[in-house]
């Protein structure tokens, strides 16, 4: 009989994302570069972990999309490893709301080569997605910003997908909090929404897991439209 495992402690949880990180992922001196102009400039060390990056790429060539929307760019880590993860003639439509951080988002795609496959829109997500409307359908979203907005986010990403979509929301584990019903984080308060409503919406199938990597804690889930 196997003895029981560890139970996982950060320095364990660090030390297996290093391995998986090494092992599957590697070293990319394009997206290192990215993560270090994001914090010279004093952005949030926010942005997913290598792991997560390499998932979204994944994401990007199994569902073979051609157009992405992300909600949120901070400083593009995340939308570079999908840019690369589509074809040539494909596009990232990504929204971002602060012009400064947009402009190291900017920096980092044209130094990553990939500015051309990608559309940086500047303001208020839950005003710049109306704008979308009509186009043609995305084929991946994901959504990684303010959580009190998460089921504004979603109905939009029903109404610009398509049967087929394939949605991935980031930070739904919250460190566990998003299992506390007693809440007074307007963030968890947010998730937890966008969770129930992933739950019951009939535009959705979907499930989540919990994740222990470079950032903690935490959880995406992943839906898609039907």
């Amino acid at each position: 009989m196997a003895a029981n495992p560890p139970e996982p402690t950060p320095e364990l949880w660090r030390r297996v994302d290093a391995y998986l990180t090494d092992t599957l992922v590697g070293h990319d001196p394009d997206l290192e570069d990215a993560v270090a102009a994001q914090h010279a400039a004093g952005l949030p060390a926010i942005e997913v972990a290598p792991v997560n990056g390499k998932l979204l790429h994944l994401l990007a060539r199994i569902s073979g999309a051609r157009r992405v929307l992300e909600i949120g760019t901070l400083g593009a880590y995340s939308t570079i490893w999908m840019a690369r993860g589509i074809p040539a003639d494909g596009v990232v439509v990504t929204i971002e709301a602060e012009p400064r951080i947009a402009e190291v988002a900017r920096a980092n795609l044209e130094r990553a080569g990939v500015d051309a496959k990608v559309d940086i829109l500047i303001g208020r997500a839950a005003d710049v997605l109306p704008t979308l409307e009509g186009a043609e359908p995305f084929d991946l979203v994901f959504i990684d910003a303010d959580k009190e907005s998460n089921t504004i986010y979603l109905d939009w990403a029903a109404r610009l997908g398509r049967p087929g979509t394939v949605v991935v929301v980031d930070n739904i584990g919250r460190g566990g909090e998003v299992a506390n019903p007693a809440t007074t984080s307007a963030q968890v308060i947010g998730t937890q929404r966008g969770l129930e409503l992933l739950g019951r919406d009939p535009r959705f199938d979907a499930t989540a897991l919990q994740t222990l990597d470079l950032k903690g804690y935490d959880g995406i889930a992943i839906a898609l439209v039907v």
